[in-house]
């Protein structure tokens, strides 16, 4: 054997196999636990180093960052830094191809992507302009439609065809196509879009496939089994050309069908792909025997999988600890009592996770937790960036990217109060639509403003030269700059200071915790731009904000869990109606994935494992009697220690559906620079907003000021040093050591004299 491969000496027989494996299609059917992420990664190394392959002709696809960016570390510990190799997920790939290509579908390249917030907003006002009754139609529910119809890659005409029209599939039609040229009017992509409008690219421009397939000569996609109709096509189109594609799944952990995962793209990847290689990793490095024995006596149970048996050479360990609570409120007991029992010399608070099946079960997890002092944090609430005053400067921010964003603007047209009322607002979107052109052109039109109301003049007139001036400069100036500059000259903040309440104060120190964000990407790259950060916060999954070094007990669902590990994990609700849920009986396939995410939740756990159920339970407001989850009847009985399992008459449980639970606000950072400040004393958020407000109307790093002539030397917070060559009114042209010469808007250029 090459000593220069020893390398791979870390890999087991199954794991070197498929690491070597170089042409044709290679099916890695992974386990949980079964160090998938090692066997990818030592593939890429092996592709590179031995094989000659360029890193360009490969691309590695995962589904969260989090997972794209332990690849990338990992890819290059193995052979070093600075290769440019595409280890993205699948919205971020494709995103990098449309900025690329955007025009040939008719989009500008600076288009902007809506989250679901946006999307809401967008189908809420369709809703109301064709008179539709929104307790008949829910904006979620024709969102779902939606979704649903763009993961299948079924436009608003194939619809139609499909289903037929009648009164109903002719209102879901309508709401559809009013969407679909809303998004376009502005500019604008869904996340479904991103991967569909690249399917749409391939499909109309072989010149453009041929590019790709030419450029990504070995594919490699993670968590196959999660994938939907159309990032299959996408996957699919670019290995048509050289058929060397490897997937990596675990059909025994796809959970997200109701997602639009299709098992079918994993299940039959060997019809799809001629000669596919399958190579099958079952060793398990994760868990406990005992925990793999009583996951496999549950999953095998399952119809639909292909079979295979997770092992380990670990110690048998724990027995499964089985307790059936008199109530919710006692199980809840129960669990903090187990936390606080085992937390201590080996066991830190982030080493426990609580899993349940739907949000609205962490409500009494956190009261039991608070009452005995257990640090906790829930994973799956309100996002952080789902804050009202980080999607209001996110908006402004999008409409300095892109101003022909007229959702964007409409969030923030009086967001500080500007006098324009919902009526005001009506007539300017007619006069818009009738000149065809966005709210923002049409704001640029003196004849226009002028006819608005009197108190509301001005602030527009502000409002509109604020964004055009930064939207004009913003290559020339870092986010952090046009952060600033917005936060200040919108009157943002002076409003939410002047409002004076403890919410107000809340608000603006998640603003400037915004700011520290900032600052750690453009800490990653410095000549970040405002597309390119605005992709990073849009593209983040809820998975990405788990923070694995902070010390508190994780509360999340069985579904956020999928990806990470826990030394002790507790899964409550093991109940007929709850888990599996009475949704799971009315589909043919639902109990198999319900079964699924039980098995994903157990192989979460690395050392202990406990079930719980309540006898009797109260959510969504009706009390129940409750019948032990079926799930536990299929246990392999002498794993478990603890009550007995038994059968028990009750009522019909209460139906499950899925509830909100609400978010933790991020701890500040304090002192050492890591929260993106420097100084070594206690962060005060308010004096971080003084030097914000003084940096925007003086000369101290905000705005160039009248003291700037010919001939001074300054620094550019991007660019850095250079001499100023011409002050012309409200221009500056400097010659930069690093760019050469640049025009500058002298209001807003981020420069001071050395």
């Amino acid at each position: 054997m090459n000593n220069h491969m020893e390398y791979l000496d870390k890999l087991n027989p199954q794991q070197r196999e498929a690491a070597v494996h170089k042409e044709g299609p290679l099916l890695i059917l992974a386990g949980a636990g079964s160090g998938k992420t090692s066997t990818m990664t030592h593939r890429i190394a092996y592709l590179i180093r031995e094989e000659g392959v360029a890193p360009y002709h490969i691309l590695a696809v995962t589904f969260t960052n989090k997972a794209a960016k332990e690849m990338r570390d990992r890819v290059e510990d193995l052979i070093g830094e600075g290769i440019s190799m595409w280890i993205l997920t699948f919205h971020s790939a494709c995103l990098r191809i449309l900025r690329k290509h955007a025009e040939a579908l008719g989009y500008d390249k600076d288009f902007v992507v809506y989250d679901p917030t946006d999307q809401k907003v967008v189908i809420k006002n369709c809703i109301k302009e064709q008179n539709v009754d929104e307790k008949k139609y829910p904006p979620a529910y024709v969102l779902s439609i939606i979704s649903d119809c763009k993961e299948k890659g079924i436009s608003p005409a194939k619809f139609a065809e499909i289903n037929g029209v009648d009164f109903k599939n002719k209102i879901i039609l309508d709401l559809y196509t009013a969407y679909e040229a809303v998004l376009k009017k502005n500019n604008a992509m869904d996340f479904d879009d991103l991967i569909l409008r690249t399917v749409q690219l391939f499909e109309r421009n072989e010149d453009i496939l041929a590019d790709y397939q030419q450029k990504f000569q070995y594919i490699m996609v993670d968590e196959y089994q999660d994938t939907n109709y159309i990032q299959y096509r996408f996957i699919k189109l670019l290995a048509e050309a050289h058929n060397n594609i490897c997937v990596v799944g675990d059909d025994d952990q796809c959970i997200y069908q109701w997602r639009g995962a299709d098992i079918k793209n994993i299940l039959d990847f060997e019809k799809d792909f001629k000669n596919t290689k399958v190579i099958k990793l079952e060793q398990n490095y994760r868990s406990h025997a005992n925990i793999l024995e009583a996951a496999h006596s549950v999953i095998e149970k399952n119809k639909g999988r292909k079979h295979k048996k997770l092992w380990t050479d670990k110690e048998k360990g724990e027995k499964i600890k089985y307790y059936r609570a008199d109530d919710e409120k006692e199980e809840a007991r129960y669990i903090a009592q187990e936390i606080d029992r085992l937390h201590g010399k080996e066991l830190a608070y982030s080493d426990f996770a609580v899993l349940y099946r739907t949000n609205a079960q962490s409500r009494t997890f956190e009261e039991a937790l608070s009452a005995r002092e257990v640090p906790y944090r829930v994973l799956g609430g309100t996002r952080y960036y789902d804050r009202k005053e980080i999607k209001d400067i996110m908006a402004y921010m999008r409409l300095v990217q892109n101003t022909a964003d007229d959702l964007s603007l409409t969030r923030i047209i009086n967001e500080p109060k500007r006098g324009i009322g919902e009526k005001t607002l009506e007539k300017l979107r007619a006069l818009a639509s009738v000149r065809n052109e966005s709210l923002f052109d049409a704001l640029t039109d003196d004849d226009i403003v002028e006819g608005l109301p009197s108190k509301a003049v001005d602030s527009i007139r502000e409002m509109i030269s604020t964004l055009g001036q930064f939207s004009r400069e913003k290559d020339n100036l870092k986010v952090s700059d046009i952060y600033d500059g917005l936060l200040v000259r919108t009157g943002y903040v002076r409003n939410l200071e002047q409002q004076n309440t403890v919410e107000a104060e809340g608000r603006i120190e998640n603003l400037l915790e915004f700011k520290s964000v900032i600052y750690d990407y453009e800490k990653e790259n410095p000549q970040m731009s405002l597309a390119e950060f605005m992709e990073k916060i849009a593209l983040m999954a809820e998975i990405d904000n788990h923070d694995a070094g902070e010390n508190a007990v994780v509360l999340m669902t069985l579904h956020s869990a999928k990806g990470l590990e826990f030394p002790v994990v507790f899964m409550p609700g093991m109940e007929d109606g709850l888990f599996p849920g009475w949704r799971a009986f009315e589909k043919p396939d639902g109990v198999e994935e319900e079964r699924r995410l039980c098995y994903v939740g157990m192989t979460r756990a690395m050392k202990r494992l406990y079930l719980t159920s309540a006898e009797l339970r109260t959510l969504y407001g009706k009390t129940d009697y409750t019948r032990e989850s079926q799930f536990l009847k299929e246990l392999d009985k002498s794993l478990v220690d603890g009550d007995a399992i038994y059968e028990k008459k009750s009522s019909q449980g209460s139906f499950s559906g899925f509830g909100a639970s609400s978010g933790r606000n991020p701890g500040w950072s304090q002192g050492g620079g890591n929260d993106g400040y420097s100084g070594n004393e206690i962060f005060r958020p308010f004096d971080q907003l003084k030097y914000i407000k003084q940096s925007q109307t003086t000369g101290s790093g905000g705005k160039a000021g009248p003291d700037i002539k010919d001939g001074d030397k300054v620094s550019h917070s991007k660019f850095g040093e250079g001499l100023v060559i011409s002050v012309d009114g409200s221009t500056v042209t400097i010659a930069f050591d690093s760019v050469g010469i640049k025009k500058l808007a002298k209001d807003i250029a981020p420069i001071k004299k050395i």
